[in-house]
């Protein structure tokens, strides 16, 4: 159904989704760029936040085009294994975040509480392991979940309330007992968020009574500002999957849901890059250096 049915919403939607996904690309790509050629940028801190950015430009691919060619068509349909694999990479790459998410909270801990073990507690080896599992189990979810959702019958009506497949509205159209698949889909949802939001959540208190400790009023600003973003732009993310999944079956709406929906696999991941990496100063500066001369080859090593 998309986002809404009326007709004469149907091409400045389109226009406003078109900007957010091209934002999207561009910034999550130019992360990409700079992350991976700037010598500068070759931290465990860049690492994660490299792939944080092709978890939200993956995010919002697997979302984004069909929505945006559901906006100019009179029909919206979708085929059957169509609907399935999108649900399969959404799952992929939403499971992906909460828990790249959680790994640069931890990473942000030990570089402000333990500065001088920071190169050790997180190593590269230790960065590819955290970022391997974190991609594993996300893979491992999808493909749990996925079956899960699409083995109920679905025989009464093909008409799904949304502007993406997802586990809610595809459950809400079974003519057979989803209770199996509601458990499932509450069970891992529940169990991610808590772990990841855990982790997230020491490591934020942890850093906040570090600068506390801080003894200069402008260091303490800076180091509060920096933070506040960052925690701002994880609470909405969290907040609205905690609204999503963990509210009970008979209480959805599922015109509130999209509403959420659009923050975070849309908005949320063009907000990321300007959140986390185009407003620190050796990024800007990479930024810089690399629209001077984009064909220099910079130093790796």
């Amino acid at each position: 159904m998309g986002i809404s049915d009326r007709p004469d919403l149907q091409v400045p939607l389109f226009l406003v989704f078109l900007v957010i996904y091209t934002l999207t690309a561009a910034g999550n790509l130019g992360i990409i760029t700079l992350t991976t050629v700037d010598s500068r940028l070759q931290t465990p801190m860049y690492f994660f936040l490299r792939h944080l950015a092709v978890i939200n430009l993956g995010n919002s691919t697997v979302i984004a085009p069909k929505m945006l060619v559901n906006f100019l068509v009179s029909k919206k349909t979708t085929l059957y294994y169509e609907c399935a694999t999108q649900l399969g990479g959404f799952l992929v790459f939403i499971v992906a975040e909460i828990f790249i998410l959680a790994v640069m909270a931890y990473g942000r801990y030990v570089a402000i509480c333990n500065p001088l073990l920071y190169m050790v507690v997180v190593s590269r080896q230790v960065c590819l392991l955290l970022v391997s599992l974190t991609y594993f189990f996300s893979f491992f979810m999808a493909i749990v979940v996925t079956p899960c959702v699409f083995s109920v019958s679905y025989c009464s009506s093909n008409v799904i309330n949304h502007f993406y497949c997802d586990n809610v509205p595809l459950l809400a159209l079974s003519c057979s007992d989803t209770y199996f698949p509601e458990t499932v889909v509450f069970f891992f949802s529940g169990t991610n968020l808590f772990f990841s939001m855990t982790i997230v959540l020491i490591s934020y208190f942890n850093i906040i009574l570090a600068i506390l400790r801080i003894r200069s009023s402008e260091g303490r600003k800076k180091a509060f500002s920096t933070c506040a973003s960052h925690m701002m732009a994880v609470t909405v993310f969290y907040g609205t999957l905690l609204f999503m999944y963990l509210q009970p079956w008979t209480n959805h709406s599922l015109d509130t849901d999209k509403m959420a929906s659009v923050f975070y696999t849309l908005v949320i991941p063009m907000l990321n890059p300007v959140i986390y990496s185009f407003r620190n100063k050796d990024v800007k500066c990479a930024l810089k250096d690399f629209l001077k001369n984009p064909c220099q080859r910079f130093n790796l090593t």
